[in-house]
């Protein structure tokens, strides 16, 4: 996907590599500072990678810039670990990699895309209404939890099947 001049690859990582580590340790270090630890929700390295999950790194010549997760449930898809590092932002490659978790959800023949994120990260709002999210109510596994455990968090939920 090219992006202005910046050309963006995605691909699917099938396994843990250092690569995957880094980005998730940062991705978790600046979410550590924004919320107490029963408010983080992201999942696991391990879980990262179980057979539900799909993972995806984006690359800028080569570089590993950005990176996202997309969850499989009955009936929807979840993002996951979305992730752009700091001196990238602004090129594009948190909007190609949503993209990209749209169309791997809509191949998949499922139409709701679901995701929780929190009120600390307005970027990260701003992106998802953006591409077309609207808040919705919260959803399982967050249904179960303790309110205090959400109540930094908003829900949002996008229609596949409706043409943009």
């Amino acid at each position: 996907m090219t992006m202005g001049m910046t050309q963006i690859h995605i691909e699917l990582v099938p396994a843990i590599t250092d690569e995957v580590r880094a980005l998730i340790y940062e991705l978790d270090s600046g979410l550590a500072v924004a919320y107490p630890p029963e408010q983080l929700h992201g999942l696991t390295l391990r879980s990262l990678f179980e057979t539900h999950v799909k993972f995806y790194i984006a690359r800028i010549d080569g570089d590993a810039v950005g990176c996202c997760a997309v969850a499989f449930f009955d009936g929807f898809a979840e993002v996951k670990r979305m992730y752009v590092r700091e001196r990238i932002r602004g090129q594009g490659v948190a909007q190609a990699l949503l993209a990209h978790i749209e169309d791997v959800t809509r191949a998949a023949g499922i139409s709701i895309l679901r995701l929780e994120t929190g009120v600390r990260q307005p970027a990260a709002v701003r992106l998802y209404e953006s591409a077309g999210f609207r808040p919705c109510a919260a959803f399982e596994p967050y249904t179960s939890m303790a309110p205090s455990s959400i109540k930094n968090s908003l829900f949002y939920e996008k229609d596949l099947s409706r043409p943009a």
